[in-house]
């Protein structure tokens, strides 16, 4: 009895040590567990009418394909450039990725263009892009599926119409930058030889502006040996072409890459064999200096033909191309709305209210123990 009596005393002084016990509160709560749901049941009701003071919001989505690099096709167009066939592995080869693609939706150029399109700065009431800018990000889902290559776009606006216009003013947008820039490999290519096809151009007009300056004409044309002249124009077509290979290559590679170092060496050789060439040239008569203004002539004549045809075909392979960024979903104006989910705000709140309710009940029955 007096063991019972002691165990007793020290619980009690246990309780006013260190508070209430677990059984305690739970029998306290007990009692008390009609103002607990009640009290719940009234904070959810208020979180789900407070979730009407939110301002709804709407989701659309698109969906589509970004362009697929074909390997095959640059391989078919370089093919027939013989001596500039190494430009493909060593400068022009670029791999079209899905990532590229949600980086260019993300870009502030066409930001900037759906900001002014649907004067998203006066919709987010701010006076700053740099505000609607980011506001935008964060109303906008870009993602790419890693295992389809399907990217997907999610639009946030204030109404169904808007948020499906600006999902899919973003495919709009991403097909005008992609023609203005050289995305694609085939795009690449025609940039890369329409830009030497220019320059070629030039250099053929002058070096046939030089030819007749020195008096050659059909007749000096007919007498002229011509397989020479030719050999050597192909000849130093070939020393053009490994430089630009070997400038590629260092673009990429360190300078004691195998590639490199390769490159280096066919260059040289190529180099070695014209120089040799030109020795032997020099004690022939050159009549005013037209043999070698007619070698320089083949020369630039070589190149042009070459990049001329090289032209044509990747801009064949760019009009396949083009306009591949196919939509799988179109964005619909949404039939209801995304936001406030006001079964969350409920369930939420009753959550809320039922965790202040009991920290109440606690805090009241420790203050009147202490006054007691």
């Amino acid at each position: 009895m007096e063991n019972s009596l002691s165990h007793a005393g020290q619980n009690r002084n246990a309780e006013g040590k260190n508070g209430i016990s677990l059984p305690t509160m739970l029998a306290i709560y007990a009692k008390r567990w009609k103002l607990l749901i009640a009290g719940s049941i009234a904070a959810g009701i208020v979180g789900y009418a407070g979730s009407y003071l939110i301002p709804p919001t709407f989701t659309s989505r698109t969906l589509f394909l970004p362009p697929q690099q074909s390997q095959t096709g640059a391989a078919s167009a370089l093919a027939n450039l013989g001596a500039l066939s190494g430009l493909s592995a060593a400068g022009l080869g670029a791999k079209n990725t899905g990532d590229q693609y949600v980086s260019l939706l993300q870009s502030a150029n066409i930001q900037d263009q759906l900001i002014d399109q649907f004067k998203l700065m006066s919709e987010y009431d701010t006076e700053f892009r740099m505000v609607a800018r980011k506001e935008l990000s964060q109303n906008v889902r870009i993602t790419l599926g890693k295992k389809d290559g399907l990217i997907s776009i999610e639009a946030d606006a204030s109404s169904p119409k808007l948020a499906a216009d600006l999902a899919n003013a973003h495919i709009a947008e991403l097909r005008r930058l992609t023609s203005q820039l050289a995305l694609t490999e085939a795009q690449q290519r025609r940039v890369f030889f329409e830009t030497e096809l220019k320059r070629t151009r030039d250099r053929l007009a002058e070096a046939q502006l030089a030819l007749q300056e020195s008096g050659f004409n059909p007749g000096a044309l007919k007498a002229e040996p011509k397989a020479a002249a030719e050999s050597y124009a192909r000849l130093r077509a070939e020393v053009t072409a490994a430089e630009i290979r070997l400038h590629s290559a260092r673009r990429m590679l360190a300078d004691n890459a195998p590639e490199v170092q390769q490159q280096a060496a066919i260059l040289g050789a190529l180099r070695a064999q014209l120089s040799k060439l030109e020795a032997s040239a020099h004690g022939e008569p050159t009549d005013g200096g037209y043999v070698k203004r007619y070698r320089d002539f083949k020369y630039q004549e070589t190149l042009f033909e070459l990049f001329s045809r090289q032209y044509e075909s990747a801009r064949l392979d760019e009009s396949r191309e083009g306009g591949l960024i196919q939509v799988v979903d179109t964005a619909t104006p949404p039939e209801r709305k995304s936001k406030p989910r006001r079964a969350v705000f409920a369930v939420g709140a009753m959550a809320i209210g039922f965790a202040g309710l009991t920290f109440w009940i606690l805090s009241g029955v420790l203050r009147d123990r202490r006054t007691s």
